[in-house]
């Protein structure tokens, strides 16, 4: 067993509770983490016998597209997602981060993690 991580993947969004989040847009970092069995491809050098690490990419970076309320909602698509569409994950786990988020006060981040 192993882990494949991609980490802070910066988007701008248009995520959240309040409207003027839906308007505005923020941006977002996704940290994403993908245990799963990494002897085949370390044998093979074959990129067919690995988690393809831009796929779980690509499909972080369509879900983060779709707008949200919640962060939970687009933690839960992201999950979903990668489960529909890609082999070979055994558990796996995503960070979404809203920077400088609407609270009343100087707040770097608010962070929603989730694994399946």
């Amino acid at each position: 067993m192993g882990k494949i991580e991609i980490e802070n993947m910066e988007f701008y969004a248009y995520h959240g509770h309040y409207r003027e989040e839906q308007i505005v847009g923020n941006k977002f970092l996704v940290d994403l983490a993908i245990e799963t069995d990494l002897e085949p491809a370390a044998r093979s050098d074959d990129l067919r016998d690995a988690v393809n690490y831009q796929q779980a990419y690509m499909i972080v970076e369509r879900e983060m597209k779709q707008r949200s309320h919640l962060m939970e909602h687009i933690a839960g698509r992201i999950l979903d997602a990668l489960y529909r569409e890609m082999k070979g994950i055994v558990r796996a786990t995503v960070k979404v981060s809203k920077m400088n988020p609407p609270v009343g006060g100087r707040v770097e981040r608010v962070s929603v993690t989730m694994t399946r």
